[in-house]
């Protein structure tokens, strides 16, 4: 009998590193969707929170709209985009640091300004539909995991 070690059974390391590799490359674009995402709800909501401060100081920025079902006073609409835009700079702060609970947060908050944007589509039509794309980007990019991941 020879004492040499029995080669495994099974893939080849060709074989293995060939499967890795495209889970790699997934991992690769989740993380880059993760980071882009934190940079896009970091500079969202520093924008959210200039629009908020445009609201209440009652500015001519925004046009009054006649009859709105969703008719909220224009310095409640700047209350509402300021507290969503400083908790969404955070959010995005804390996604670029790599912390696990910025994602659900960060997937909740871009959910929340989506319906905020969409409400707000009135007084400022073309930035809300800008918005409502990024905020949807976001949502995807958070909700994505690789796939090892649970």
């Amino acid at each position: 009998m020879s004492q040499q070690a029995e080669q495994p059974r099974g893939p080849s390391r060709e074989g293995t590193s060939r499967a890795t590799a495209g889970s790699g490359e997934h991992d690769a674009w989740v993380t880059g969707g993760v980071t882009f995402a934190g940079v896009l709800l970091l500079c969202g909501g520093v924008l959210a929170v200039l629009q908020g401060i445009a609201a209440i100081a009652e500015d001519d920025v925004y046009a009054r709209v006649g009859t709105y079902v969703y008719e909220l006073d224009l310095t409640g609409w700047g209350w509402i985009h300021l507290v969503i835009g400083v908790l969404a700079a955070a959010t995005g702060a804390g996604l670029l640091k790599g912390m696990q609970w910025a994602r659900y947060a960060g997937v909740f908050l871009a959910s929340l300004s989506l319906i905020t944007q969409f409400l707000f589509l009135p007084y400022a039509p073309v930035w809300s539909v800008i918005m409502i794309g990024i905020d949807v980007f976001v949502i995807w990019a958070l909700a994505s995991r690789p796939r090892n991941a649970l």
